[in-house]
């Protein structure tokens, strides 16, 4: 049972069988090489398995989506990036993407366009929310996290960029939790301090620094679980919460994580 959950397909094996996936789950490179956003990855793979979801990823043939490299300033290196992705992509006819990544999501959705990439791009927060909204999963109330208090962190490329902030609002009011929101939360939410390219790179002098700062928002609310959707919210707030020395204390974890573990997955 344990295999068939973590059972998952590369687009190359399904088009060997003349067949094309319904639904392309990009990866990106936390999820794939950072070893806390592994977990996320595996949650959601258990999740889409779970609804009998058609589904594959790429695999070896997917590389950075290039959004780093534009963040950064290095057009030549994105474009490069890019229309080797597109390459890839439109070659296996790919209609639909789902990735746990905003960044990744942002840019194939906003971006590659230009170059010829035009695809149908979800955030894995609307895929659940659609998954439950349709009733193919089910969740149980009074579950494990009835009552506990969760506060969201909204990712700035999810929400200020594509005004994504319904959706993963009500994936966290299903679990029958009791949401509380940071005072700056919405379209008013305070970054986590790695967009831009920032993750790559110290701070500037300051005061304090950014995911400091917001870690401290994220106590204040008295929750013990920060609800993220973004692989670098989950290394800043995780970082910030480390720096507060909360981390016995105060959990942060990825939406996927939280349904999967609801659904005892």
């Amino acid at each position: 049972m344990m295999e068939e959950r973590n059972k998952i397909q590369t687009v190359a094996e399904l088009s060997a069988k003349g067949k094309t996936p319904e639904i392309l789950f990009w990866v990106g490179c936390a999820g794939s090489f950072d070893d806390r956003y592994k977990r996320v990855t595996v949650a959601l793979v258990k999740i889409l398995n779970a609804v009998g979801m058609d589904f594959a990823v790429l695999g070896p043939e997917e590389t950075c989506t290039g959004d780093p490299a534009r963040r950064a300033g290095n057009e030549f290196l994105f474009q490069m990036q890019a229309m080797n992705n597109i390459q890839v992509m439109n070659g296996y006819n790919i209609k639909k993407i789902v990735t746990a990544c905003p960044h990744c999501f942002n840019i194939i959705k906003n971006e590659y366009p230009e170059l010829g990439g035009n695809y149908e791009v979800i955030h894995h927060s609307q895929l659940i929310q659609e998954l439950i909204n349709s009733g193919k999963i089910v969740m149980n109330e009074g579950g494990a996290f009835k009552g506990r208090k969760i506060t969201y962190h909204d990712s700035c490329y999810l929400g200020r960029a594509n005004d994504v902030y319904v959706a993963p609002r009500e994936v966290l009011q299903t679990l029958d939790a009791d949401l509380v929101e940071m005072k700056r939360c919405r379209t008013t939410g305070l970054c986590c301090g790695a967009g831009g390219a920032q993750m790559f790179k110290e701070p500037e002098k300051g005061k304090k620094d950014i995911n400091v700062e917001r870690a401290e928002e994220a106590i204040e609310t008295g929750a013990k679980t920060i609800a993220v959707a973004c692989p670098f919210c989950m290394t800043m707030m995780s970082d910030g919460v480390k720096a507060k020395n909360k981390e016995t204390e105060v959990m942060v974890k990825d939406l996927a994580e939280l349904i999967a573990e609801a659904q005892g997955l």
